[in-house]
């Protein structure tokens, strides 16, 4: 028998344990929600509670009726928003968590300074570990003020890291804000990253609250097929006024207008999940505070498509 290695031997461990979790949840629960996707959660909402009891965090999103959930990979503690517990989290025991409280994860944010040629290998393998297959990029981080070279510059980059990652097994995708709402030459940069990224190696992540910036999702998923992969999900009310900015000029995360639980808002969430089908989106993460979440649960069971 040949020798199989320690992170061999994790990396298979920890996959089969996902596997098994989401196998038990499955038979155990009708999973609802449109195309019967989980009905998912980035947590990036919860980063600081995650530091506080991780156990405890994952109970409460299981106990609001959440199936599935995206992390945020523990170097976001360097900018201060938590996820720093998960550093001193095996594998072994990240999964046990999951399983104890019947959810399941397959996707991570991440950021672009841990997809350098130097911490690539180090940022496949802790997401190999944890039996995730998706990693998503929040933004390719470019300059405030892109050049038509800066933004085929940063293409060419993620291109070739999602290169490395799909050899690992990892789908690599990219996220809708900050830099890619910018714009170059009269064009948006997210609307150029289109022709620039690899389709057979890139797909995208919609985030629904760009609907502020006149990004409606279900037009992408039409005018883009199978470029897609997953979306965050948030609702608004266009109709309402415009809040003043934050003290440091900014509006804020997640638009300028107030979130409302998911079906209370503006968007219209059956032509977005219909056209999502064909756009290849394949799960979603409700991304708000827990009591908007919450509310949004019962909302997303109950849709029909």
């Amino acid at each position: 028998m040949p020798a199989v290695s320690r992170r061999a031997f994790i990396q298979h461990t920890a996959a089969g344990a996902a596997a098994a979790a989401w196998t038990a949840l499955a038979e155990r629960a009708v999973v609802a929600s449109p195309y019967g996707w989980p009905i998912g959660c980035q947590t990036f909402p919860y980063g600081k509670a995650i530091d506080q009891d991780f156990p405890g965090t994952m109970k409460m999103l299981s106990d609001a009726g959440i199936q599935s959930i995206e992390l945020c990979s523990p170097w976001y503690s360097e900018h201060n928003f938590g996820f720093g517990s998960l550093n001193k989290i095996t594998a072994a025991e990240f999964t046990r968590v999951l399983s104890d409280h019947n959810l399941r994860c397959i996707s991570s944010h991440v950021d672009m300074t841990e997809l350098t040629p130097e911490k690539l290998p180090q940022t496949i393998s802790w997401a190999k570990e944890r039996g995730l297959t998706q990693v998503m990029v929040p933004s390719l981080d470019g300059p405030r003020n892109p050049t038509m070279d800066d933004v085929k510059r940063l293409a060419d980059r993620y291109n070739a890291i999602a290169a490395e990652s799909k050899k690992a097994g990892l789908q690599q995708g990219l996220h809708t804000e900050g830099f890619e709402l910018s714009m170059v030459d009269g064009k948006r940069v997210f609307d150029l990253l289109f022709d620039l990224l690899d389709p057979q190696l890139v797909k995208f992540q919609f985030q629904m609250s760009t609907i502020t910036s006149g990004l409606v999702a279900a037009d992408y998923f039409t005018a883009h097929p199978n470029r897609f992969i997953s979306m965050h999900l948030q609702d608004l009310d266009m109709n309402a006024p415009v809040p003043p900015p934050a003290p440091d000029g900014r509006a804020g995360r997640g638009g300028r207008r107030p979130q409302t639980p998911i079906g209370k808002g503006s968007i219209d969430w059956v032509k977005t999940f219909r056209a999502a089908k064909a756009g290849g989106v394949q799960n979603y993460f409700i991304e708000m505070n827990e009591q908007l979440m919450r509310e949004s649960v019962p909302y997303l069971k109950a849709l029909t498509v």
